[in-house]
């Protein structure tokens, strides 16, 4: 959330970086993803706000609640593997 506004990270033209970080964890890992597996990602990835003036970790702009979606989402797409 940037100002109450919900953007997409495909919007936001992360979504190829978070997939290319994640992947690897889904098909070395036989134990389900957790938090402390994927905070450092997020921390690691920068936003660019302001036409680049400022850059802030992916991690920062995500609500808890996006953040455990995730970790949903990642599951499931590594019980389909």
């Amino acid at each position: 959330d940037v100002a109450k506004w919900h953007l997409y990270l495909r919007d936001a033209h992360l979504h190829t970086t978070l997939a290319e970080q994640f992947y690897p964890l889904l098909i070395g890992n036989t134990n389900t993803i957790t938090e402390d597996q994927m905070m450092p990602i997020l921390q690691s990835i920068s936003v660019k706000l302001g036409g680049g003036k400022r850059q802030v970790p992916l991690a920062d702009l995500l609500p808890m609640q996006c953040q455990m979606d995730l970790i949903d989402i990642l599951e499931e797409y590594q019980r389909q593997l």
